[in-house]
């Protein structure tokens, strides 16, 4: 793109920034008009988004379930009141879903998403129906494995076939609404499964039995739906369209541009030595580092907001249930506002921060005011500051890598260390604690505190690279183009 061409708001960034605007964009107006591509990314976005999000919603209400099961009866009826017995249920699905990311990023590469997502969707379905039947806390834990397995190709295959339909600054809010989506349809299941209870009895069935019933029938159905709206990557596309629902020329439109940007639309032939190169690199372990502090956060809230609401805050049970839907609500608004920022000023470490700071206050508000409704509101911004990360560490990731191998080996570290951090989430909040829960508070607090601490380290070194790279001293990414958002 021209000088002369910039926009007002192209003008008020920074040189470094206007430099490392997405190259993508330079000749887009060669082919279609601004009206027109902005009429194909919406199509794009139509196909992937409300899918993705409602698959990842599932997802989200499946392997959380258990909590919503647990006050509704499955603790006297499994016996999961003795020691950590619980708390294995809910971190056992973490063990499985941490060692597989790698090599079902690579499946998902392989066989491609419109396939795969769908299809490990409707067997992990078939799983949680059958958590209905169980009838040992032993069996629930095989279950959660076999359920680990499955879903541990789901977000890192998502968040990387995102990553590869759209430019760097359009990605943050593509990955917000997909999580707002996620997020939203993941907070009704606490509602849901109130609902669900009060089928107690029916056919001789507890309630909480019916939970894990209903939801894994609703799973088989969303993956059926995800069947007919996923696409495949950009240079599949190109070669065969899905449903044809880009028409050649648009199709060719897309992969230049993304081409234009960062040259990787064509993966190269799957190489072992390849795909693990990027663990030489430490800033993919100060992402994934982030991505575990902010999922412990996220995951231990997901797990035990319901035991929280009602042991600590003292509300009723099915109170507890309904009261868990707002605070979601609330973090979806503040993720799509942040996310939309990143994107119109090209940053993402400032937004990071104060997400990592706003949770931070929210905490010790939920963990130690003496007025309930007090300590509801900092549910509300703890909940909120921390689920508002999630898509802007993704993005920040997605940014500052180059390369389909890597993008799929970041996308699963990201992920793992993801898993890693539900592992933590799971055991934060442990029962003998309760009803003040105040090491689980302390220890998300400090999770919170990280993330900040090192979004401020990296963006110091990236800007570093940046310089180096200004100066013809380095070349990031083989890319003499490339340079790190910050």
């Amino acid at each position: 793109m021209d000088k002369t061409t910039m926009s007002s708001s192209d003008e008020k960034l920074p040189p470094d920034q206007i430099e490392d605007k997405s190259r993508g964009e330079e000749e887009s107006a060669e082919m279609f008009s601004a009206k027109e591509a902005a009429a194909i990314r919406r199509r794009i976005d139509f196909r992937l988004i409300p899918a993705l999000g409602l698959m990842y919603g599932i997802s989200l209400m499946d392997r959380k379930n258990v909590s919503n099961a647990a006050i509704a009866g499955m603790r006297n009826d499994l016996d999961l009141l003795q020691g950590y017995r619980y708390s294995l249920i809910t971190l056992t699905f973490f063990i499985t879903y941490v060692i597989f990311q790698p090599p079902m990023t690579v499946l998902c590469r392989k066989i491609g998403p419109r396939l795969f997502l769908p299809g490990i969707c409707l067997l992990w379905g078939v799983v949680i129906i059958g958590f209905g039947f169980t009838n040992s806390w032993t069996t629930m834990v095989a279950l959660r494995l076999i359920l680990g397995i499955l879903e541990a190709g789901y977000f890192p295959g998502t968040i990387y076939l995102l990553s590869t339909w759209y430019l760097k600054f359009e990605v943050a809010r593509r990955y917000s609404v997909f999580y707002l989506i996620g997020s939203f349809a993941s907070a009704l299941s606490g509602i849901l499964a109130y609902g669900l209870m009060q089928m107690e009895g029916v056919q001789g069935i507890r309630g909480w039995r019916w939970i894990f019933i209903m939801e894994g029938v609703i799973t088989v159905a969303i993956a059926l739906i995800g069947y007919l709206f996923i696409v495949r990557f950009p240079d599949a596309e190109q070669k065969k369209p899905s449903f044809r629902f880009l028409k050649p020329e648009e199709c060719q439109f897309i992969v230049e541009r993304l081409d234009k940007e960062r040259g990787d639309v064509e993966p190269e032939k799957f190489n072992l030595v390849k795909f693990l190169k990027p663990a030489g690199d430490i800033e993919i372990w100060g992402f994934a580092f982030m991505f575990f502090c902010i999922t412990t956060v996220t995951y231990s809230f997901s797990f035990f907001l319901p035991i929280i609401l009602k042991d600590n805050l003292g509300f009723s049970m099915a109170a507890s249930q309904c009261l868990i839907a707002p605070p979601y609500a609330f973090s979806a608004i503040l993720m799509f506002t942040t996310a939309w920022f990143a994107d119109r000023l090209r940053i993402r470490a400032p937004f990071i921060v104060f997400n990592s700071v706003l949770s931070l206050i929210g905490l010790p508000i939920m963990g130690f005011h003496s007025n309930p409704a007090v300590r509801y509101f900092g549910v509300f911004i703890g909940v909120a500051g921390a689920n508002a990360n999630v898509p802007l560490v993704m993005a920040y990731q997605a940014n500052n890598i180059r390369g389909q191998w890597k993008r799929a080996f970041c996308s699963a570290t990201l992920t793992g260390f993801g898993g890693i951090g539900g592992i933590a989430g799971s055991l934060v909040f442990r029962t003998q604690d309760k009803p003040s829960y105040t090491p689980g508070i302390i220890a998300t607090m400090t999770a919170c505190a990280c993330v900040a601490i090192t979004i401020c380290l990296m963006t110091v070194y990236f800007k570093w690279q940046n310089v180096k790279a200004d100066r013809g001293e380095k070349i990031l990414c083989d890319d003499p183009d490339f340079r790190h958002t910050l």
